[in-house]
């Protein structure tokens, strides 16, 4: 479907009452908000604002910056560094030339207006020195096409008429500040200015009038390209894209073997895209050469890696997974020749080597990082590039960044120490988790506490309304990039297929299983129907037999270990009268839990068990027909049952969701890594329930 056209959103009366500040800041959530303006945490704004400098009372003048790091979409005004103009301009004199651009940033620090934390960015000397007072950098796709043409100048002249100036590669930073402000003061009339092979500078002398005077040059270049582009693009279709079931299906099967092929040094995280570029692009003639050339924007292969990994698939997936070694491999080897052709004497070492963008004809594109946000974004900056290869390939010809130029930005010292400023990784940190009965109270606390460790976790109930609402309410915790559902019934083959799939496909595989779907029942033997007592074995003894069967099928392929923590019951070790059916399938987890464990172990699964008790707040068993049995069995009313079953403790505690989210988390961390077939209670004390 074709996409609506680049138009305004200004709205007037809302920015009529904005001071110059939130006037930018308006401005860049209003671009920010359209990838097609400019990538996630891709481009800048600035302003130059008239201040009151808090230390003199005098009137100065302060760059108001987009500040490192930060993403215009979501920005806030802490996001912006601001910096005073008049120490900005004296840096000038500190400046020794190319060969010590590095030792500019460190002078930035020293310009900072009323000690305003955040740090500014490698591109604040690319805003201060043009003399104008709002300025907007943005990676458009189509203005990118043109500055990626090997007749890049001459077009920006053709297409713009002379409105925007032009100038050739160059690594942002001080030197590259200085020329565009010669260029900007040398012709006056320009509206902007196009780098080759990187994006586009506009200016205006009001927020409104920069904002769309950026909004008229894009619309305009992909007016141009869309008029002026040859036919079949990439070359023409090679192969017909697959059904998208196929597509899918395919996927969900190969991420998970791929993501264990590349994952044994750091846990990776996939995401899959099979959309209409993505497909044209990876179905057509011109795939490998294409591919071969790489990324132009530094933005886009800070992502993506210079070039892309191309899978050769002819409809034979044995074949392909036994072509997989072999080919990452020369991928690899590939990418180290790379760092050793390209490196300088002070270089960082070089970094994994395994490719990030995986194409496969056909189905569509995989990514793979260390974490799903960062997957998802790869997978969006190499659609940026598809995009800009198609229209500059469309209109001339399509020109990679050269490879040392890539090289010097890829393994740039700056960008190295702010890889070095990390935070460590959590203690989950790329590792994906299924949960089943994941709509209930320990469901959404165990949940809860694996995405807080760094996990992403995919949930599934049988209760579509309930399960919408956790799955709501844990994105909101734990970001919704990290958070998946299935709607589903543990106690039906297809149904629990489709979840382990699910799962493939949304994150890349499966590390950890949390077995916790459950119900409760209460009735003398004589009074257990054939019902009840098959109910109990369906979702408490087949529905974790199948879930743990899908989970070690996929954990064994991936050949990275795994974890499996199967929430049971007190109950299994101890009878108690009155529920027999409930007691008898309780215990069979657990057995099954230790049979799981002895397979297990020769491929570093692991598998343990939690025996809650009482798990009263919170608890959907809890809240239906069991609190009234089993208060009836122990003849008190049902509003005492919680001080019954705290009272009946060793240790006279409630027992709540959070508590076996803890437990849970241990068993299925690298914190319990020798630990199998071991069995944890979680039940404030009860000597019955000793193991022996």
């Amino acid at each position: 479907m074709k996409e609506p056209p680049i138009t305004s959103l200004w709205d007037d009366a809302a920015a009529a009452s904005m001071s110059e500040p939130e006037l930018l800041l308006y401005r860049s959530n209003l671009l920010g908000s359209d990838l097609r303006i400019t990538n996630f945490g891709g481009g800048n704004t600035s302003a130059k604002v008239m201040m009151e400098d808090p230390l003199t009372g005098a009137q100065v003048e302060v760059l108001w910056v987009k500040g490192s790091g930060g993403d215009l979409g979501s920005i806030k005004i802490d996001g912006f560094s601001t910096l005073y103009m008049e120490k900005l301009q004296a840096l000038k004199g500190r400046y020794r030339g190319l060969a010590h651009e590095d030792e500019m940033v460190a002078y930035l620090p020293h310009c900072t207006f009323n000690l305003n934390p955040r740090a500014a960015s490698i591109d604040t000397p690319l805003h201060a020195y043009i003399a104008r007072k709002h300025v907007d950098h943005m990676h458009p796709d189509s203005v990118i096409a043109i500055a990626a043409c090997a007749s890049s100048q001459a077009l920006t002249q053709k297409i713009f008429e002379g409105e925007l100036g032009w100038l050739p590669w160059q690594r942002p930073g001080y030197d590259l500040g200085l020329k565009l402000e010669a260029l900007s003061q040398s012709q006056p009339h320009l509206k902007g200015i196009i780098l080759e092979g990187h994006g586009l500078f506009t200016w205006g002398d009001t927020a409104k009038s920069c904002y769309e005077t950026t909004l008229a040059i894009i619309k305009r270049a992909e007016e141009w390209l869309a008029a002026n582009v040859r036919q079949p693009v990439f070359g023409g279709a090679a192969i017909a894209p697959l059904p998208a079931e196929e597509r899918s299906a395919l996927a969900a099967k190969l991420m998970p073997v791929l993501r264990g092929k590349i994952s044994r040094d750091e846990y990776k995280l996939g995401h899959f895209d099979d959309s209409a570029a993505v497909l044209e692009f990876v179905c057509s003639r011109d795939l490998q050469p294409l591919a071969a050339l790489g990324t132009s924007c530094p933005d886009h292969f800070l992502r993506t890696k210079i070039r892309p990994f191309v899978i050769n698939y002819d409809g034979d997936f044995d074949k392909l997974v036994a072509g997989l070694d072999d080919a990452l491999e020369a991928y690899r080897a590939d990418y180290k020749a790379y760092y050793d052709r390209c490196k300088r004497a002070n270089s960082p070492a070089v970094r994994d080597a395994n490719p990030i963008i995986y194409l496969i004809p056909g189905v569509g594109m995989l990514s793979f990082a260390k974490d799903k946000a960062t997957a998802r974004i790869a997978g969006e900056f190499y659609v940026n590039a598809v995009n800009v290869m198609r229209g500059a390939n469309g209109v001339d010809s399509y020109v990679g960044l050269p490879e040392q130029e890539a090289f010097d930005i890829e393994y740039w010292l700056l960008e190295e120490a702010k890889l070095q400023r990390m935070p460590k990784p959590k203690s989950l940190a790329g590792r994906i988790a299924l949960v089943t009965g994941g709509a209930g109270g320990i469901g959404q606390a165990v949940a809860k506490q694996l995405l807080q460790e760094g996990a992403c976790v995919m949930l599934t109930d049988i209760d579509q309304e309930a399960l919408e609402q956790a799955h709501k309410e844990l994105a909101k915790a734990g970001g919704k990039d990290n958070v998946g559902s299935v709607v589903a019934n543990i106690t039906s083959e297809t149904e629990v297929e489709n979840v382990l799939k699910a799962a493939s496909l949304r994150f890349g595989g499966l590390d950890l299983l949390v077995s916790n779907a459950g119900i409760a029942s209460s009735a003398p033997l004589e009074d257990t129907t054939m019902d009840v007592w098959q109910r109990n074995q369906d979702i408490l003894v087949k529905g974790y037999f199948l879930a743990s069967r899908e989970a070690f099928r996929i954990m064994k392929q991936q050949k990275l270990g795994g974890s499996m923590v199967f929430v049971a019951s007190k109950n299994g070790l101890v009878a108690s009268a009155g529920a027999s059916a409930y007691c008898t399938a309780k215990a069979a987890e657990i057995h099954l839990a230790r049979c799981v464990a002895l397979e297990g172990a020769p491929h570093r699964i692991r598998v343990n068990v939690v025996n809650p008790d009482a798990v009263i707040r919170g608890s959907r068993i809890w809240d239906g027909k069991w609190k009234q049995e089993r208060a009836q069995s122990n003849k008190i009313d049902a509003d005492d049952v919680e001080a019954f079953y705290r009272d009946r403790s060793m240790l006279k505690l409630s027992v709540l969701p959070e508590d076996i989210a803890e437990a849970v988390y241990f068993l299925a961390s690298d914190k319990a890594a020798k630990s199998t077939g071991n069995i944890l209670n979680v039940d404030a004390g009860n000597a019955g329930a000793f193991t022996r």
